[in-house]
């Protein structure tokens, strides 16, 4: 067996992208390896070690992986050289850094291959014993003798000791001659060592024979490891086993085979081949980092990595295994947590499977399908994970794992179905799987079946029993093996079940107004919050929406106290990882939690699962006093209270405290620890919750004893969804928010929350918590909030070491700041505002609560940038034309007196010599640098939208469709003037609004939105409201029906899915520019990398401050960074990796000033984009009402009555632009700096401000960001060089364009018969683009008729307009097509092949995304997410995976076969019929917008039975042919999915139309209508 593994690395491997010989590739590598890693005999050269912002550890990758296997085990050389063809047709899903020759890794793992080895190790004078009797290690070593033998010997040693013998080493043959220079210079000598039994003896058991041998390898893998590493730095084992054997390294995948002469031997023999290629986004890639690993290769992310290596950490006191005895205390610790999330997994997991489990047990474990709300999963299956779910938390993240222990193969996928894999098995019994179909060549009459991964199901190939196994088999082998639901129902404790005294209820307290308020105060209630945050939460159950983005100080800067959890930032995914759909893919995604002791994780017993299992994290008062008083499980409380007159020494030594008790109350069997903060009193101040729940966390586990205990909170502190997710991303199990149900209580009783119970409101509240959480972790990638508890994925702002390292052990925070005193200060400044020391003499004692002012503008609140004076200033100058106006405005915004507000705030320009004015770079140039903001005709007026389009386009800048599409009308419009209001930037987001090949050819630059600054890792989002019939129309959508967007995970799983979408852009518009938008986090900057290396030809960087579209308010304040952060630490990386002058960096976010532009610049910046002040001088007064669509200036709103108050003018930000550029301009001058083009990356000319006075700014470090990496002038510090495309290499430019150009020039028809493999990859999208900008409405029906044989690469036939015809005889990979814009797509079999088309797999996942027009047939099935976004196909198939017609707007999709789970998800408009021939289609269908109904009239029946006609004039199918020959019993068996706004929309149209009205009027009357219509269910 054979598995081939591709990694896309988003660091360089080649730091450099001159040619090897050139000597600044020497300058750099000396600078980079040699000289600074080689100061000691035995150590490697490696990437540049942590520096300014960057930082190695932010590692990630993706990559193509696929193995063959020979099913009955019959072993050859043929599926060695396989595995390697393999390797060579996922080529492009690997990647390539600055040097072209130095991949990310490759490789390939076998079974032992015992002739070949037998006959190495004679020739070293060694006689092997029989196969399976002793093992090979694949030994990385150093280049230098001396020390290659001393660790030879330290090895033979450590082998004697643990009673197993080396019998000899072999110097394994390499040619190196076709490596890069980067590859080369730190290339280990290749060794292997033969092992033989020693004492172990041999017993009639084999299969337990060669477990305990494996058993041996892997304790001296692991000591061996630890002694020599310090001696030789290249020591690395990459495989050491008796039944396989890894060849890898710093590879190409076409340098595997060339570089390890071995594999070309004939004698070179296995039945399995895993391989695998590597695309490492933000790494410099290694030797050792490359795949297959020992157990696995692994395609994609695992995001909950951080609280595995915690609790993997924390458990390993517990550990104890029979089988391995004595020996597992000498191999801790057992996970390597340096290593890559991949090599964790790998460790993981082989720790699992030698202590006992088979591979498959193990990987349910670790891999568990989304059991809790699944409606149709057998019950003994369900019980297998909820009682594993007790032992360990799923490791989470989108991926697919292939994995081999020498005799099974297999491979399974996430929960959610997020990376491909296709397999095909052959006449000669060979299984053979990929990301990919077509990556092996198999004549079609050869292939007896054709699958695909299915989401959370295993594949696996048994070679001993020379089948493959179906998922259902194994499962129910495994989960029968004991009895679960026995054990569960005995140990397994709810709160519902949980035995408590009767009279167990939650303590009373003094509920009077006074001592309510006293309480809120003391927490830091503010009266906004009431009104802003909570009240939503308790009336609706649903979380606060807001707009605008955040222009208040950052915690750390600002004057007032702030509570612990506003230092903290969440982080989220982006590129390397797909955010998860929380709101349409529900069923992928659980709040279950269990808290209390865990058990030996190694060898589980009935009493493991005796946990207390909770629904949401989050419990009541009676629920928290029925804890507390349980007869099950020994529960202590521990105060969190301090005494508030010793501040920073009380603070510090009541968690110590703390501490010490939770020791005590482990020590003497406690299962659960309350922290509770309830007995507050003027000398007893609460310690910040998260402190101490942190705290206690973190001590645990440096203590081992974290898993033995479940930590609850009782606190009134957390009250919002960002307290809740961080304190659950810190260790906390469950939470009392007490206050929070008291403050309920006090408002509806002063009518502050109205029509709502107290008990209602407190359950809409715990619902809209959960739901806000379980989204937080979905924004990151994980889908339990098991898995999401320990994660800590947050990064601080304003924290110094010593709180991090102590508190919140591994967490970034980059620029230090507070300490334990100014925390110990500001929870005392809250303390004393409600518990005076003395009240001041006359002062009546009825307190109030502060009004906030955090959200919106407020006299006595918190400040903000854009206060009412500022906005004043900026709309008079830019109205007026005054330049000295505009100077009042920027010195009010860039010095408010001693008020911070951004990090840039801190800075300042070091003096320089200063060149005169003239002599600087115009205005006019200046400002072709400048961008407004993606804001989308939907969220903004139609008169705002194109207001700024003018403008830009006046000044050579360029304007931001944003995600809504654009009116094609606006193409060709102009004016006597020249205007043009054609945005230059077109907007390509998860929503795929109006995006079809006409949009796209009208761009200058096409954006890719990875992700938005005011709510990344999520979607856009546009209520019903606001979705007038003008809007509808430019969406292909339903008017009045509510629009959101999917979150960036359809066609972007991950790096390789990325560079694959710029491909596809690139395709449709060759002389466009592609940009990726991404937000400021910690790693942006490798993440960017990978941005580059994916040739994206621009990369933006958003701040997390900016956005002016609706978000949560938990987004828009507390998810990802500042820009200058992101700024700094992507132009550091980028340098760092000679990737710099490859693309554009651009950035936004409250950009308002030229002072921010010049920082920026000085910082990496070489573009600027602005949107909140550009809409300010177009009248926008900041009353962040946006998202209601009541905005009193015509702004943000599609009302007609209040759009007709909209009186901005072009001029107005054409004046803006210029005086910001203007300033800019005397910056430069004043820094000596004629061109920007000089000042990017001059980070010298920058300083922190000195003297700095304030009481928690004093604290920051901004050397960081200031960092300059040590580059020689060789090394570009800005775009200089255009990113190569390959479209040279594609069909299109071979072939299709000759033979298409009639049709081109002249409309002529042309046909033609072609072959295709997987590497042409989007097929006539050039075509298509060419005919689209002669012929803007396409040509008519088959002008172009194109027959391909063959497999076709991703994205076949993307965006296609209408003419063209494609047919294809054989199968198509992922995202067919993508954006069809009117072509037909037509797909079946092979004639030659014996399928039963219904019956296989001929299409990939993500067919017609975001399809606009135009018919498809596909004779046979498709994979996951079939039509999403489609707004105008009609699609018919016989068969597809989950999340089918998910989003869908328009068009038809017709499926005459068997659908997966949770089909038409947020479908709004459009119908699908599919034949349920079960008749179970019901339980797999989400109903949550679309009624199930029955084809009624002959004229529906008529239309359907025509469209199954097509099919079969197209396709030949057999299915659709059986069902026209006895139409009559076959339309019973068709529902018809029909949403019901739609159905309502429609039939408000047909009733307009009865009435007389157009068109245009009818529609405007439905949409009058269903805006007043209460059943609507999903506009809000």
């Amino acid at each position: 067996m054979i598995l081939i593994c591709f990694r896309y690395s988003i660091i360089s491997p080649g730091l450099f992208a001159m040619a090897p010989s050139d000597p600044t590739v020497t300058s750099l590598r000396n600078r980079f390896s040699q000289k600074p890693r080689l100061q000691k005999p035995g150590q490697k050269p490696t990437g540049p070690a942590q520096q300014g912002l960057y930082n190695p550890q932010y590692e990630h990758d993706a990559c193509g992986v696929g193995f063959v296997v020979q099913m009955k085990g019959k072993v050859s050389h043929d599926i060695v050289q396989q595995g390697l063809t393999i390797l060579l047709n996922l080529d492009h899903r690997g990647a390539v850094g600055a040097e072209p020759n130095t991949g990310d890794g490759a490789g390939i793992l076998m079974q032992m291959p015992h002739r070949f080895m037998a006959k190495a190790a004679q020739a070293v004078g060694v006689e092997l014993p029989a196969a399976g009797q002793y093992g090979v290690a694949m030994v990385y070593a150093n280049p230098d003798e001396a020390l290659r033998t001393k660790g030879r010997k330290i090895f033979e040693t450590v082998a004697a000791t643990a009673g197993i013998e080396v019998l000899g080493w072999r110097d394994v043959p390499t040619d190196n001659t076709s490596l890069g220079p980067t590859a080369k210079g730190s290339e280990p000598f290749m060794q292997q060592a033969f092992i033989g039994r020693g004492s172990l003896g041999q017993g009639a058991d084999e299969l337990a024979d060669e477990l305990a041998l494996e058993r041996k390898l892997y304790l001296v893998r692991k000591l061996a490891h630890r002694q020599i590493i310090e001696m030789d730095s290249y020591w690395y084992i990459s495989s050491a086993s008796c039944r396989t054997i890894v060849y890898k390294g710093m590879l190409m995948p076409v340098q595997v085979g060339e570089y390890y002469l071995d594999l070309s031997d004939p004698d070179m023999e296995s039945a399995i081949a895993l391989v695998h290629s590597r695309f490492s986004t933000n790494t410099f890639p290694s030797w050792e980092r490359a795949h297959p690993y020992r157990y696995i290769a692994h395609n994609g992310e695992i995001n909950t990595l951080r609280g595995n290596i915690n609790w993997m950490t924390a458990r390993q006191s517990m550990f104890a295994s029979e089988l391995f005895g004595d020996d597992l205390e000498k191999a801790k610790p057992l996970i390597n947590t340096d290593g890559s999330d991949s090599t964790i997994f790998d460790n993981t997991l082989e720790l699992l499977t030698l202590s006992g489990r088979s591979l498959p047990h193990s990987l349910m474990m670790m891999v568990p399908e989304p059991w809790s709300g699944h409606e149709t999963m057998d019950a003994e299956k369900k019980a297998f994970y909820e009682y594993h779910s007790c032992l360990i938390e799923p490791w989470d993240g989108p991926a697919s794992i292939a994995f081999t222990d020498g005799t099974q193969m297999g491979a399974v996928l996430d929960r959610n179905g997020l990376r491909p894999g296709r397999y095909y098995v052959t006449k000669d019994d060979r299984v053979i799987m990929a990301s990919e179909a077509g990556v092996l060549p198999v004549p079609p009459e050869d292939v007896v079946e054709k699958g695909r991964l299915e989401p959370g199901k295993m594949f696996l190939v048994d070679t001993q029993e020379g089948r493959i196994v179906p998922d259902a088999e194994i499962k129910q082998q495994i989960a029968a093996a004991q009895p679960y639901q026995t054990w569960l129902d005995k140990n397994l404790v709810t709160l519902e079940t949980l035995q408590a005294p009767a009279d167990a209820t939650a303590p009373s307290v003094d509920t009077s107004p006074a001592a309510v308020t006293q309480r809120q105060m003391a927490f830091g209630y503010t009266f906004e919050e009431l009104r802003m945050l909570l009240a939503p939460m308790g009336k609706n159950g649903v979380e606060a929406i807001g707009a605008m983005g955040t222009d208040t100080p950052l915690s750390v800067l600002s004057m007032r106290p702030k509570l612990l959890y506003n230092y903290f930032q969440q982080l989220f995914a982006q590129v390397t990882n797909p955010p998860i759909d929380s709101i349409r893919e529900a069923i992928i995604t659980s709040a279950k939690t269990t808290v209390g002791s865990e058990r030996n994780l190694l060898e589980p017993t009935p009493e493991s699962c005796r946990l207390l299992q909770l629904k949401t994290p989050f419990i009541t008062n009676d629920e928290l006093a029925k804890i507390k008083h349980n007869t099950q499980f020994k529960t202590a409380v521990l105060s969190i209270l301090f005494d508030p007159d010793m501040g920073e020494a009380g603070l510090s030594g009541a968690l110590e405290a703390l501490c010490m008790e939770a020791d005590e109350a482990i020590a003497s069997g406690h299962e659960l620890l309350i922290l509770s903060d309830r007995d507050i009193a003027q000398n007893r101040a609460p310690i910040p919750a998260l402190l101490a729940v942190a705290g206690l966390h973190h001590h645990l586990i440096r203590n081992g004893s974290r898993t033995r205990v479940g930590i609850v909170l009782e606190s009134g502190e957390p009250r919002e969804v960002h307290h809740f997710a961080v304190l659950l991303g810190y260790g906390c199990g469950a939470i009392n928010p007490y206050m929070a149900f008291e403050t309920f209580q006090r408002m509806i009783e002063e009518n502050l929350l109205l029509d709502v119970t107290l008990e209602k409101a407190c359950q809409n509240y715990i619902k809209a918590a959960t739901k806000g959480v379980v989204k937080v972790a979905a924004k990151i990638g994980i889908s339990t909030l098991q898995s999401y508890r320990g994660a800590q994925i947050f990064e601080a702002i304003g924290l110094n070491e010593s709180v991090i390292g102590k508190y919140f052990t591994w967490t970034a925070s980059r620029i230090q700041g507070v300490g334990l005193d100014v925390l110990a200060t500001e929870a005392v400044q809250r303390h004393r505002h409600a518990f005076p020391t003395r009240v001041a003499a006359g002062s009546s004692n009825a307190a109030t609560l502060d009004v906030g002012g955090e959200y919106q503008w407020r006299k006595d609140g918190e400040a903000h940038l854009l206060s009412p004076q500022s906005i004043h200033l900026l709309q008079q100058a830019t109205r007026d034309g005054s330049y000295d106006l505009f100077k009042k405005y920027s010195a009010l915004v860039n010095e408010q007196g001693k008020q911070f507000f951004r990090l840039r705030d801190l800075l300042e320009f070091v003096p320089q010599t200063p060149v005169p004015i003239e002599e600087v770079e115009s205005v006019e140039a200046i400002m072709k640098r400048f961008k407004t903001g993606a804001m989308s005709y939907g969220s903004i007026s139609q008169e705002a939208h194109e207001t700024l389009a003018i403008a830009m386009n006046r000044i050579g800048g360029r304007s931001n469709t944003g995600e809504g599409g654009e009116d094609p009308d606006r193409y060709t419009w102009t004016n006597e003037t020249g205007d043009s209001k054609n945005s230059a930037i077109k907007q390509v987001a998860s929503g795929r609004f109006g995006v079809n090949s006409l949009y796209l050819s009208q761009a200058k630059e096409l954006q890719i939105k990875m992700a938005q600054g005011a709510k990344p890792g999520e979607g856009g989002q546009l209520p019903g409201k606001k979705v007038y019939p003008w809007i509808a129309k430019v969406r292909n959508s339903t008017p009045g029906v509510g629009l959101i967007s999917p979150p960036p995970h359809h066609d972007i799983y991950s790096i390789e899915d990325l560079a694959e979408l710029i491909h596809d852009l690139k395709n449709a518009n060759r002389e466009a520019r592609v940009s990726v938008k991404l937000v400021s986090e910690v790693g942006v900057g490798t993440i960017a990398a990978g941005v580059a290396k994916a040739h994206a030809d621009v990369v933006l960087v958003s701040g997390f401050d900016g956005g002016t579209g609706a978000s949560p308010q938990t987004s828009i304040k507390h998810a990802g960074l500042p820009w200058e952060l992101g700024l700094a630490e992507t132009h550091q990386t980028l340098v760092l990796n000679n990737l710099r002058s490859r693309i554009v960096i651009e950035t936004d976010g409250q950009m308002k000033t030229g002072r921010d532009v010049a920082i920026a610049a000085l910082l990496g910046a070489e573009e600027f984009g602005f949107s909140t002040a550009p809409l300010v001088t177009l009248g926008c007064i900041m009353m962040r009402v946006c998202h209601l669509n009541t905005c009193p200036v015509g702004v943000a709103t599609q009302n007609p009555d209040l759009r007709s108050k909209f009186n901005g003018d072009p001029a107005y930000a054409v004046n803006f632009m210029k005086f910001i550029a203007q300033e800019t301009r005397e910056i430069m001058a004043e820094l000596g700096c004629r061109t920007l083009d000089e000042m990017v990356g001059r980070t010298e000319m920058l300083a922190p401000k000195q003297a700095i006075d304030h009481w928690k700014a004093k604290g920051i470090d901004l050397s960081p960001l200031l960092h300059k990496p040590d580059a020689g002038p060789e090394v570009g510090r800005y775009c200089t060089q255009a990113q190569d495309h390959g479209l040279d290499k594609s069909l299109d430019i071979t072939k299709l364009l000759e033979i298409c150009q009639p049709a081109i020039d002249n409309g002529d028809k042309v046909e033609a018969t072609l072959p295709i493999t997987n590497i042409n990859r989007v097929v006539g999208t050039i075509v298509g683009n060419e005919i689209t900008k002669k012929h803007w409405g396409g040509l008519p029906e088959d002008t172009v008729q194109l027959h391909f044989k063959g497999t076709a690469g991703q994205s076949f036939g993307a965006f296609i307009p209408s003419g063209m015809t494609l047919t294809l005889e054989g199968d198509a990979n992922d995202y067919i097509g993508k954006g069809l814009s009117g072509g037909k797509l037509i797909v079946y079999p092979p004639k030659v092949s014996p399928l039963v088309a219904a019956d296989n797999i001929v299409a990939g996942n993500v067919a017609f995304y975001g399809a606009t027009a135009g018919a498809a047939y596909i004779n046979g099935q498709a994979g996951e997410r079939f039509c999403v976004r489609n707004s105008g196909v009609e699609a018919v198939v016989e068969g597809i995976g989950d999340h089918g017609c998910e989003y869908m707007t328009g068009g038809k999709a017709i499926i005459l076969g068997r659908t997966g789970r949770n089909f038409a998800a947020g479908m709004s408009g459009g119908v699908a019929y599919v034949l349920d021939e079960s008749g179970d289609f019901a339980s797999r269908c989400n109903t949550e917008m679309v009624g199930l109904e029955r084809v009624e009239t002959d004229k529906e029946s008529d239309e359907l039975k025509a469209i199954i006609q097509r099919h079969v004039d197209y396709t030949g199918s057999p299915k659709a042919k059986s069902l026209l020959e006895d139409w009559k019993a076959a339309l019973p068996k068709f529902v018809k999915v029909m949403p019901r706004d739609y159905k309502r929309v429609l039939q408000h149209i047909q009733k307009a139309l009865d009435a007389g009205l157009s068109d245009d009027e009818a529609m405007s009357a439905a949409f009058e209508e269903n805006a007043r219509d209460l059943a609507r269910v999903s506009g809000s």
